[in-house]
């Protein structure tokens, strides 16, 4: 009888081809090891019982929920694979409906949604307006990442061979999505502004449009971060995708579906999901162009004195002097 640490390892090399990337994969490995395996590692397959999960799961629940959760998961899918392999007799202890569901919070509950600090897209004109002065990498990538809505990995990921300029598209593969599928950019021209004098000086031994200071690797992923925080603290990258999709709903009259596309945000109604085949790029094509003008139009300065402040601060100052 195999031990829950040797059939693990088992299941994650024979289910090594379904996942995405290594990274996947090491994900895998480390959880188990850090949580599950201390418990139940040594223990054989038919041996683990309910009492054995809750204590693993119940330290990290409340403070670790998402990680509790994969855990909790992969424990199961093992164990699963154990059981169908005739290894185990008993029900599978880490099923969470009709078993854990009772004993502990569900996971949207056990601790509070923290959500990605957002700019009120009111301000966007004034900050990009800044942006624009910052000298760097980073600063064009972050840009780059508010003018296409993107998420932080598909811009510092993305390669040369899937931006076509002269069709103003960018095409990131299924396998960088975070729902697994291609997803098509239209580029407004501020974006294409951005990527032709990198293309012109690309370096040939390193693909990546944003390129890293090592030999073809990309730009640091905390290279757009740190310029944000010295521009202003408290922010996050990801919020800008916040701030265009409040700006689509409340500035716009676009389908909220064509913002939805836009984000490559996955259509939740599966009966709804089975019409919708395409893409919308054309209408698409139209809601980036007019962001880009909304975001680079000139800042309209208010009489308030507390109003459009909060770039005026000496770290906003310093990174603007020469």
């Amino acid at each position: 009888m195999p031990t829950f640490e040797v059939f693990a390892g088992e299941y994650i090399e024979a289910h090594a081809g379904e996942w995405r990337n290594a990274k996947h994969r090491q994900q895998w490995q480390n959880t188990l090891a850090t949580y599950a395996f201390p418990v139940i590692g040594d223990l054989p397959v038919d041996a683990i019982t309910l009492d054995h999960i809750l204590k693993i799961l119940e330290p990290i629940w409340p403070t670790k929920t998402e990680t509790a959760s994969r855990v909790r998961q992969r424990i199961e899918n093992v164990l699963d694979a154990a059981i169908a392999k005739g290894l185990r007799t008993a029900a599978n202890p880490a099923r969470w409906k009709g078993n854990l569901k009772h004993l502990l919070a569900a996971p949207e509950k056990a601790k509070a949604v923290t959500h990605h600090r957002a700019l009120p897209y009111a301000e966007l004109p004034d900050f990009i307006n800044t942006l624009r002065q910052v000298e760097g990498l980073s600063a064009q990538a972050l840009l780059f990442t508010i003018l296409t809505a993107s998420r932080t990995n598909e811009v510092l990921q993305a390669r040369w061979p899937e931006v076509d300029l002269d069709a103003a598209l960018w095409i990131i593969p299924g396998a960088r999505m975070k729902a697994g599928r291609e997803h098509r950019v239209p580029l407004s021209d501020a974006a294409l502004d951005i990527l032709r004098p990198l293309h012109e000086c690309r370096e040939q031994d390193n693909s990546f449009v944003f390129p890293g200071m090592k030999p073809n690797k990309p730009l640091s992923s905390m290279a757009m971060l740190m310029t944000l925080r010295r521009m202003q603290p408290g922010l996050t990258v990801h919020g800008f995708r916040s701030s265009f999709r409040d700006w689509c709903a409340e500035q716009t009259n676009f389908h909220p579906d064509i913002a939805e596309a836009a984000l490559a945000h996955v259509i939740n109604d599966k009966a709804r999901a089975a019409y919708e085949r395409g893409d919308k790029l054309d209408k698409r094509r139209e809601l980036m162009r007019r962001w880009a003008a909304y975001c680079l139009q000139q800042p309209q300065r208010s009489e308030s004195p507390n109003t459009n402040r909060r770039l005026d601060t000496p770290v906003a100052r310093s990174i603007l002097t020469p």
